[in-house]
């Protein structure tokens, strides 16, 4: 006779859904006005099963943020050029942009999201480096620099600043491809 009882979810299928219930919940409404009682339940599971994977809101939030690096990471190894790299930072801010301002205002006040959004950058840097010999020949804070510049300025075409500014999505596009030729030689 068959069971009654729903099959038990595999441990890594039912942590990449509530992964991906954070994700949602995270862009909207956003960190602040979540809690891991909607995140589990988006997911469709019980409050419970939430802590069987998770600390806490922190923790979900932190493994949301390293599958995103992941993502767009793996997105911009396949671009060959500077014009390809902006489509991609802009589409990758642009559909994460209210997570992306989670993550802004959280490492001003939060040490753990601090630290795991600086070894993320590091982390970018090295793969930069590893990708582009001719950058080996700078140092690493030109580098850094020119990532946080070219993330404010991805994080401002997604959001539509420059747009506000009289700015087209194609110019600044353009814009942002030609500071990443500039910063990067692709």
């Amino acid at each position: 006779m068959a069971s009654s009882k729903t099959p038990r979810r595999q441990p890594d299928a039912t942590r990449a859904a509530l992964l991906k219930a954070a994700r949602l919940e995270f862009e909207d409404p956003g960190y602040e006005t979540t809690h891991t009682n909607r995140i589990a339940a988006r997911a469709g599971f019980a409050p419970q099963t939430f802590y069987r994977h998770f600390k806490d809101k922190q923790a979900i939030f932190l493994a949301v943020y390293q599958g995103w690096i992941q993502e767009e990471l793996s997105l911009l190894d396949e671009v060959r050029d500077a014009e390809a790299a902006a489509e991609v930072l802009i589409a990758s801010h642009r559909v994460s942009r209210n997570f992306r301002r989670s993550l802004r205002t959280l490492s001003l006040t939060d040490p753990a999201i601090r630290s795991a959004r600086a070894e993320s950058r590091r982390l970018q840097i090295d793969r930069l480096t590893a990708r582009l010999p001719h950058l080996s020949g700078r140092s690493f804070p030109s580098v850094a620099a020119d990532l946080l510049t070219l993330e404010r300025l991805a994080d401002a075409c997604a959001e539509g600043e420059l747009t506000d500014l009289g700015v087209p999505d194609a110019a600044a596009s353009k814009v942002l491809a030609e500071a990443i030729h500039r910063a990067f030689g692709i």
